[in-house]
């Protein structure tokens, strides 16, 4: 007679009793909802690449299958891994592929963003950034509120673990949900070893002529919670008040169903001419960007991480951003804080950074610093670390997350 589930006793115990017919006589396989690979997602995109990569150097006996939505993309995901195609379809998606494939797979846990699969044969680990379309839905259209209600509070209740980018987000799940503190783990987001500091002129050679002149730059999607029109507002107050100023505004990011929004009000400045959007950039060319620009703002009023943030401070540019949501807590003290909510402190930050040289160097200094306190290496062995504890297995082969803790310290201190 095969192996039967009790379903009597704890949800905990449930989990296990899957996870122990799941990797029974075997090494570990784990599957990811990779869907987000070359679907321009920007942050989820950022979280899960990053993740994958790192997993293939920290864990060499583990299995892992990829869920990805585009054949084009197979050569993205690290060559040992399994891949396997899943509709871009959310629908399709959740509804059918997911469930599918995991039930042929049969991997010991796997790992989404935000929503589960409507039925998992297998336990789920969710990494959930923010509740934004709970605490700020008028943020999203309606319709896309009310999915992310639905979904993201089933998919937390059958979770078996939380994980989450930054203190502040915890605690609204905590709130938000009621669920036991312990369920909610906090994995900081890395940056990548790509952003790094470049010779201004030459990564402005790299910029199409008519942004090769100095410039204040803004990295986020063109979405409501970003705060692109009151950034607009900021930067016309700046220049009137400051004419000698030669810069433009560069807002990088991908457009939504808020960009004509925005556009329209830049389109209405007096300093319309010195206002452009370049659309979604690759890392490759973002790293350019950074570099390229005098200062770096991010206005956002709510984030569950900020990663622009960090990787502006990683190139060794000032940040002036939001004091709002986690942002503080990304930012550390190397950042001029402000309030998203006012213009005269968004224009004071700004017009401080760009008129006191020895303020600026010093938040450059302090950026570096900061952003090298996060490392994706680390995130991902904190990851996996939560992936056997789930899963009821031990790392034969991988570096101790400990270990590789003072690893990364030490090799920050050279």
């Amino acid at each position: 007679m095969g192996l039967a589930v009790n379903w009597f006793g704890t949800f905990e115990r449930k989990v296990q009793v899957l996870a122990n017919l799941y990797t029974k006589g075997r090494s570990m396989r784990f599957s990811v909802d990779a869907h987000a690979i070359g679907q321009h997602l920007t942050g989820n995109e950022t979280y899960i690449r990053n993740l994958l990569n790192n997993f293939a150097r920290l864990d060499k006996e583990a299995e892992f299958v990829a869920y990805l939505s585009r054949e084009s993309v197979f050569s993205e995901v690290p060559d040992r891994f399994l891949k396997r195609l899943v509709a871009e379809n959310p629908y399709r998606r959740v509804g059918f592929d997911l469930s599918r494939k995991t039930r042929r797979d049969a991997p010991a846990l796997l790992h989404v963003q935000y929503t589960s699969p409507l039925y998992c044969p297998a336990p789920v680990v969710a990494t959930v950034h923010d509740l934004s379309f709970l605490e700020h839905p008028e943020y999203f259209t309606r319709y896309r509120a009310w999915q992310l209600r639905i979904s993201v509070k089933r998919t937390v209740r059958r979770a078996a673990r939380i994980l989450t980018v930054s203190e502040f987000s915890k605690k609204s799940i905590l709130r938000a949900y009621g669920l036991p503190e312990e369920k909610v783990v906090v994995i900081p987001n890395g940056v990548s070893s790509e952003f790094r500091p470049v010779d201004r002129e030459i990564a402005r050679r790299g910029l199409a002529p008519h942004l090769r002149v100095p410039f204040i730059l803004c990295v986020s999607d063109l979405q409501p919670r970003k705060n692109h029109l009151k950034l607009i507002a900021s930067f016309e107050r700046l220049l009137a008040a400051h004419p000698q100023f030669p810069h433009h505004l560069v807002i990088v990011g991908k457009e939504t169903w808020f960009a004509p929004v925005i556009k329209a009000a830049a389109a209405k400045s007096s300093f319309a001419s010195r206002i452009h959007f370049t659309g979604f950039v690759p890392d490759d060319q973002l790293l350019r960007y950074y570099n390229a620009c005098d200062l770096f703002v991010y206005p956002s009023l709510y984030e569950g991480f900020g990663l622009p943030i960090l990787e502006a401070m990683a190139c060794a540019r000032a940040v002036a951003c939001s004091n709002a949501a986690s942002m503080p807590e990304v930012a550390d003290s190397a950042a001029l804080l402000f309030d998203p909510n006012s213009t005269d402190q968004i224009v004071r930050a700004m017009a401080d950074l760009l008129l006191d040289a020895a303020l600026r160097g010093r938040m450059e200094r302090l950026g570096v610093q900061n952003a090298a306190r996060f490392s994706w290496e680390t995130s991902a062995a904190q990851t996996l670390d939560v992936y056997y504890d789930v899963a009821g297995g031990r790392r034969r082969s991988a570096v101790s997350t400990s270990t590789l803790l003072k690893t990364v310290a030490l090799r920050n201190q050279v």
